[in-house]
C-alpha cells in the first residue's frame, strides 16, 4: 500500500449535513483516524482528535476555518485509543472533555506517548508529551445542547471495540459518529474489547435512523449503505469467533490459528494482521482472562513478517 495515501495533507473536513463536519484521514489504517465537528448557535462539539500534533493542528485549523469564531465548547473521546485522543492536549483550556469512565482511566494509564514500543514502522512521531483525559464522564447517555442543537452521546452498554465506546448522534441532521464501533473497508480491531460485544453492538448501531454515518476509520457512509457495511463487519466477527473455536479445539495458539486460516473476502482490507490480535481477544474471552498485550503484538509482528505498517 502506498504510504503517501495516508499523508496528513490528504485529510479533508467536509460538511456532511448543515453544521456537521467529518474529518476523514485516508487511508484509515494504524494511527490514522476520523474525527468531526458539530456546530450550534453557541459553539462546537469536537468528536475525537488525532494521533499526532501535526494532524491534530491541521484538524483544528480546518474546524476554525469552518466555524469562524465559534468556541470549541466540548470534545468527546469516543474511546481511549491514542489515534483518537492524543491531540486532546492541543485543545483550548476552556474545552470540556467528555468520555466514558473506562476511556478516562485508559488515557491516564497509557504509556505509549512516553515509551512508544517498536511495534510499528516507522514508530509514530506524536509531537505530544502529555495526556489530557476527559473531566466529564458518562456511564450510559448524556445530552449536550449547542444552542438549539441537541447532540446525544450513548454507550452501547457492554464492551465492544473497547469497554468505553461512545457514539455521538445528531438527530436533527441524521448524522451518527460511531467511533471505532465501525471500520469501513479497514480490518476491525477489538483486542481491548470483546468480539461477541462488538458483534452485538452492530445491531444496536442499526437502530439509529442515520442519513449519514462517520466511522472511526474509512470513508463516510450514506445511510443507505450502512446496513451492508454492518453486515460485512458482522461476518468478520463471526469469522473470528468460528476460527477461534475450531483452533482451540485443535489445540492451536492464536498465532497458529491466524497462520492456518484463510482470510478470504477480508484479505484485501488494510491491517490484515489484526486477525492475530482479535484471536487473542477471542481466546481470552473464552478463558475469562485478559489479553497479554506484549504477547499479542509480538504474535502480530511475527504474522506480519516484521513491524506493522505505519504512516504517522
Amino acid at each position: 500500500m502506498n504510504i503517501d495515501k495516508a499523508h496528513p495533507d490528504r485529510a479533508t473536513l467536509s460538511e456532511v449535513a448543515p453544521g456537521v463536519h467529518a474529518w476523514v484521514q485516508p487511508d484509515g489504517s494504524w494511527w490514522i483516524n476520523n474525527a468531526g465537528a458539530v456546530f450550534g448557535d453557541d459553539g462546537a462539539l469536537l468528536v475525537d482528535t488525532c494521533a499526532t500534533a501535526r494532524r491534530t493542528q491541521r484538524f483544528l485549523d480546518a474546524v476554525r476555518a469552518a466555524g469562524g469564531d465559534a468556541p470549541i465548547r466540548f470534545a468527546l473521546n469516543t474511546h481511549l485509543h491514542g489515534d483518537h485522543t492524543h491531540g486532546n492536549a492541543l485543545l483550548p483550556d476552556s474545552t470540556v472533555l467528555i468520555g466514558h469512565p473506562a476511556t478516562r482511566d485508559g488515557i491516564l494509564a497509557d504509556e505509549v506517548l512516553q515509551h512508544a514500543p517498536p511495534v510499528w514502522d516507522p514508530v509514530p512521531e506524536f509531537g505530544i508529551t502529555e495526556h489530557r483525559a476527559p473531566t466529564v464522564v458518562l456511564e450510559d447517555s448524556l445530552v449536550l445542547h449547542l444552542g438549539d442543537r441537541r447532540v446525544e452521546l450513548h454507550h452501547p452498554g457492554h464492551p465492544a471495540h473497547t469497554r468505553g465506546d461512545v457514539v455521538a448522534w445528531v438527530p436533527d441532521a441524521g448524522v451518527l459518529f460511531t467511533g471505532d464501533l465501525v471500520f469501513h473497508g479497514v480490518t476491525p480491531l477489538v483486542f481491548m474489547g470483546s468480539v461477541e460485544g462488538a458483534l452485538k453492538s452492530l445491531d444496536w448501531l442499526a437502530g439509529f435512523p442515520a442519513s449519514t454515518v462517520v466511522p472511526g476509520h474509512g470513508p463516510v457512509l450514506p445511510g443507505t449503505s450502512f446496513p451492508r457495511v454492518l453486515e460485512d463487519q458482522a461476518r468478520y466477527y463471526r469469522f473470528v469467533l468460528d476460527t477461534a473455536r475450531q483452533a482451540r479445539t485443535d489445540g492451536l495458539s492464536p498465532l497458529e490459528a491466524a497462520q492456518r486460516c484463510d482470510l478470504g473476502e477480508f484479505a484485501h482490507w488494510p491491517d490484515r494482521e489484526r486477525i492475530v490480535l482479535n484471536l487473542h481477544r477471542a481466546y481470552a474471552d473464552a478463558d475469562e482472562t485478559d489479553v497479554d498485550l506484549a504477547e499479542a503484538f509480538a504474535d502480530a509482528i511475527a504474522y506480519n513478517g516484521g513491524p506493522l505498517r505505519c504512516a504517522v
